[in-house]
């Protein structure tokens, strides 16, 4: 079981924030955008996106 973490360390870590499926680049952006397909990453110009995993880090959000 994972610990509880403070929301405010929760929001700064994992709200808004993807990592590219290619080369696991990450940045913050809206789910709407990424929906859309307007965001790409700038790493590597890849489309496909994923939202960060909390729960594989034993983290409770």
């Amino acid at each position: 079981m994972g610990k509880k973490i403070n929301e405010a360390c929760a929001n700064r870590l994992f709200l808004n924030m993807f990592v590219c499926m290619a080369c696991n680049a990450k940045m913050r952006t809206t789910p709407d955008r990424v929906k859309r397909g307007s965001i790409k990453c700038r790493k590597c110009g890849s489309k496909n996106l994923r939202l960060k995993a909390k729960e594989r880090r034993g983290l409770k959000a």
